[in-house]
């Protein structure tokens, strides 16, 4: 069979696929620290001539940041667009990692072998998957397995600066009919999954300002406004008692979760007790007549992150403060607008300040919206099947409690969906030292994008 060969091809080929992610691994490609510009660079160069030994048309486009990596090649009926990142995050504190995070190698653990290294699973290691994947088909069958476009970024990890107005001037070039992302991992490190909803991101800083300077508490306590008081008052008043936001408006734009994900996500059995008791908490907060995996992946949340004001040193100061700040974010889902949010919660919050007060706003309003993805498109559902064949259990579709800003600008700016899947695990430890990728999670993984190919390309 066409898809057997292409599988046999990778089993036999994972020393060498191996020996390549190692290769992409020794480039220290940060992407915020100036020091590494020229190294990122040479990862994107790196990428370009791995994409053109596929038989890609790549290219290093350059941006006023770091270069994206654009290859087309194949043909097919339905075009797809892959898209992932060469970036890393910084290694510091350089103390805590046990051998250099730019020196990949191969380590055994007691859960098996893995790829130690930073950028080994965010985002290289799943990168290189899908090329791989490119690589058995087209040494088997020598063509590629569709109409492919590789969309690899170098900023993701310092916050995407030239995304938006790249895919806004190469909007023809981009666009696809599907988008595929290989950042997310495996539901609980042992069901294969396709994250189809992301919540998306809205925040605000802001300060409470009272009287024209700080006051004596004894010549001034309990006659002046404590800025300290208002504030609190104003964040503890997000919620009421049932755990639901009181900002007016606030769930005009939030669907319902359909039948067939809410029949599947109970299927999950999600031990919410034991994800709580991992972080030394036991009850759980959130809408009351909400399950707990709809809290986390379908409803959206208002969230204080930071609260600040007065003496916060050493011993006493007994003064009340002129000021009082805080930082509040919220997650949002379905249909709702960051801008239309953060402006109903200006608004709410000013009506909450007594009349000699004030607020000033600090962040101008900025967000990212929520992903939905149209699971009714058959390539879902034939994705699962091939996930499934793979991994040898059922495949999920579920949702993601953070953000993954792309997704929704493939939405936005390209007007395509995106379909995600990964394969990392929760102990991969992205962002932090010793950042490993299980050789399983490459090599599967490479498999896998191998079967949804042959499936929707």
């Amino acid at each position: 069979m066409i898809l057997d060969d292409v599988l046999a091809r990778i089993d036999d080929d994972l020393p060498q696929a191996i020996d390549r992610l190692m290769a992409l691994l020794r480039i220290p490609s940060i992407s915020t620290d100036p020091t590494f510009a020229t190294d990122c660079a040479r990862a994107a160069d790196w990428l370009v001539a791995d994409l053109r030994a596929l038989g890609f048309d790549a290219r290093a486009a350059a941006t006023p940041g770091h270069p994206m990596v654009v290859g087309h090649g194949g043909e097919g009926s339905r075009h797809l667009l892959f898209y992932g990142h060469y970036d890393v995050q910084p290694v510091d504190p350089l103390d805590l990692w046990h051998r250099d995070p730019f020196d990949p190698a191969l380590e055994d653990t007691p859960k098996g072998q893995v790829i130690r290294a930073r950028g080994a699973s965010d985002d290289k290691g799943q990168v290189m998957t899908f090329l791989e994947a490119c690589r058995a088909w087209k040494a088997v069958h020598g063509s590629l397995p569709g109409k492919l476009t590789i969309f690899l970024e170098g900023e993701e990890e310092s916050g995407s600066p030239s995304l938006i107005p790249f895919l806004q001037e190469n909007r023809a070039e981009l666009t696809a009919d599907l988008a595929l992302i290989c950042d997310t991992g495996l539901y609980e490190d042992r069901l294969p999954a396709i994250s189809t909803q992301l919540r998306g991101l809205a925040k605000a800083e802001f300060t409470v300002h009272a009287a024209a300077r700080d006051l004596h508490s004894g010549s001034y306590g309990g006659l002046a406004r404590n800025p300290l008081h208002v504030m609190t008052t104003l964040l503890a008043g997000l919620h009421d008692p049932q755990g639901r936001v009181t900002i007016p408006g606030f769930y005009d734009d939030v669907e319902e979760l359909s039948d067939t994900l809410r029949q599947q996500w109970q299927g999950l059995a999600f031990d919410h007790a034991a994800y709580l008791d991992d972080v030394g908490l036991s009850i759980p907060a959130g809408e009351v007549d909400r399950t707990p995996l709809e809290i986390l992946w379908s409803r959206p949340t208002a969230e204080v992150n930071g609260l600040w004001g007065g003496y916060t040193g050493a011993g006493f100061k007994t003064v009340l403060p002129a000021e009082a700040h805080a930082k509040v974010s919220f997650r949002l889902v379905s249909r709702q607008d960051p801008e239309k949010i953060l402006t109903a919660f200006r608004t709410w919050a000013e009506a909450q300040i007594p009349a000699d007060c004030r607020i000033t706003w600090h962040d101008e309003i900025k967000g990212s919206p929520a992903s939905v993805m149209a699971i009714t498109d058959p390539a879902f559902e034939a994705a699962r099947a091939a996930l499934t064949e793979e991994w040898g259990r059922p495949a999920v579709f579920i949702g993601e409690g953070g953000s993954i800003p792309i997704a929704g600008y493939f939405k936005t700016v390209l007007g395509m969906d995106a379909m995600l899947v990964g394969f990392a695990k929760d102990d991969d430890r992205i962002h932090s030292p010793n950042e490993k990728y299980d050789v399983e999670s490459f090599h599967k993984g490479i498999r896998s994008w191998a079967r949804i190919l042959a499936r929707i390309a």
